[in-house]
């Protein structure tokens, strides 16, 4: 019997591309937190292996993650529909369809945070860098990515 594996698409509408079946890899009590947030991974769908790009949408009241920073990788967002506002360890910013925002590893701690009462659709493009760390300065959470995805325990090294 062979294994007989789908040709990868050359093209497709974003929006069509299935949700992730798992909202979050967070443990609890953060998991719920992200019960609004739906991403698409596009960048998988097309065997990219260097970086990855997610549709995200948020509903009203969704994060698009915890208050974070990364070690190693880079976080890039694309806002295409709503108004998300911008959450940083420094300040907020209120962004808006067609605005960016960057974040270099080991740079400020970033979330976006749906404060409206429509949808929040963005895109996020980072980079897989091995090794990489990510940290939370609110919350008592640390991760680390191994070979088989994000390990997360807590600040003093206790699991979950």
């Amino acid at each position: 019997m062979t294994d007989i594996t789908p040709p990868r698409p050359i093209a497709i509408l974003a929006s069509s591309a299935p949700p992730r079946t798992k909202p979050s890899n967070y443990p609890e009590p953060f998991f719920s937190r992200m019960a609004k947030r739906e991403k698409r991974p596009l960048g998988d769908l097309f065997g990219l292996k260097n970086f990855g790009v997610n549709l995200t949408r948020l509903a009203p009241g969704g994060e698009s993650a915890l208050l974070h920073r990364h070690s190693k990788q880079d976080e890039f967002v694309y806002v295409l529909e709503g108004e998300p506002t911008l959450v940083t360890d420094q300040t907020e910013v209120q962004l808006s369809p067609g605005m960016c925002a960057g974040f270099p590893a080991q740079g400020i701690a970033h979330q976006l945070v749906n404060r409206t009462d429509r949808d929040v659709v963005y895109l996020e493009i980072g980079d897989r860098t091995a090794g990489d760390e990510g940290s939370y300065p609110v919350d008592d959470l640390k991760a680390a990515l191994g070979p088989d995805g994000w390990a997360f325990t807590h600040k003093d090294g206790t699991a979950y």
